[in-house]
C-alpha cells in the first residue's frame, strides 16, 4: 500500500531546475514519473507547480491522487499501486474543484434532494468505468447521488430506476469498503485479530500464525485442488474462512458464522 497517501505521487528521476519557477506540464509530458515511487512523487509534482487535492482508495489496491497547478489552469490524476506510479492522466477542471466559464452548470444538480454544490463533486472521473464524467447532467447527478448513498452506507434509493445511479452506488461502496479495510467489523471492547496480513503466505507458516493470534481450526474441507479451512476466535467472535491453493493462502475472509464457530 502506498506510504504516503493521502499525499502521494510522482518521480525517483529528479530533474535540475532553473533559477526561475518552472510551469507544470501536461500529463503527456510527466509520464517520466510511471514506475516511481509514490512517495517520491509528492515533492516532484508540487516542484512544479501543483497541489495536492484529494486521494482516492479502492478494494482492488489501486489509489487515484488529483493533483491542480494553479498557473496552468491544469488538473492531473495519479495512479498508484502497490506503492508505484502506474499512470498519470489529465483530468478535468471539475476533478480538481474548478471550473471555466459555464462548465459549472454541467457540475451543478439537485435530483429529489440531493445538492451538488459548486463545480466539486464527490466522485471524480476514475470512478466511472471509462475513467469519463457523463455528459449528460442529469445523468452525472444521479451518479453522485449514488455515490453520496454508497460511501457513506446510506440505503440503495434508486427511486427514478437510474443505471447511472446504480453505478454510483457501487462505486461508493467499493471506496467506503477499502478506506475502511483497516476495520474488522467487529465492535465492543474486544480487539479484533489481524489475518488479511498472511493473504500469500505458507499455509504452514499461515497456520501457526493464526494458532499464535488466537485461532483455532473447527472445520476443513477440499474442493478439487483447494482446501479450505474454518478458523474461530472466541475472544473476539471472528469465525474466518481460509482458501489454499498451491500450498498458500489464497484468500482470508471473515465470514460472520459457521456452525462449528461457537
Amino acid at each position: 500500500m502506498v506510504r504516503s497517501i493521502p499525499v502521494l505521487v510522482a518521480s525517483a528521476a529528479a530533474l535540475s531546475m532553473a533559477s526561475a519557477p518552472v510551469l507544470a506540464e501536461k500529463a503527456r509530458d510527466l509520464s517520466y514519473i510511471n514506475g516511481s515511487l509514490g512517495r517520491d512523487a509528492e515533492g516532484q509534482l508540487r516542484e512544479r507547480g501543483f497541489s495536492h487535492v484529494s486521494t482516492h482508495k479502492n478494494s482492488s489496491g489501486y489509489v487515484n491522487s488529483y493533483w491542480w497547478d494553479e498557473a496552468d489552469d491544469d488538473c492531473v490524476t495519479v495512479e498508484v499501486y502497490d506503492g508505484r506510479v502506474m499512470t498519470i492522466n489529465d483530468a478535468t477542471d471539475q476533478d480538481c474543484g474548478h471550473h471555466k466559464g459555464n462548465d459549472a452548470a454541467a457540475a451543478v444538480g439537485v435530483v429529489a434532494g440531493a445538492a451538488l454544490l459548486g463545480a466539486l463533486l464527490s466522485h471524480k472521473s476514475h470512478h466511472h468505468d471509462d475513467n469519463k464524467h457523463y455528459s449528460d447532467r442529469e445523468d452525472e447527478a444521479q451518479y453522485e447521488r449514488g455515490y453520496q448513498d454508497g460511501i457513506h452506507y446510506a440505503s440503495f434509493d434508486n427511486y427514478d430506476r437510474s443505471d447511472a445511479y446504480s453505478k454510483g452506488y457501487s462505486a461508493g461502496i467499493d471506496e467506503r469498503n477499502a478506506n475502511l479495510s483497516h476495520h474488522h467489523d467487529h465492535g465492543g471492547y474486544s480487539e479484533a485479530a489481524h489475518f488479511k496480513d498472511l493473504k500469500g503466505a505458507r499455509a504452514a507458516g499461515g497456520m501457526s500464525t493464526l494458532e499464535e493470534r488466537g485461532f483455532r481450526q473447527v472445520d476443513n474441507f477440499t474442493s478439487g485442488n483447494t482446501r479450505y479451512s474454518i478458523q474461530w476466535r472466541p475472544q473476539s467472535r471472528q469465525c474466518v474462512q481460509v482458501t489454499i491453493a498451491d500450498g498458500h493462502f489464497y484468500d482470508l475472509r471473515d465470514i460472520g458464522q459457521h456452525p462449528k464457530c461457537r
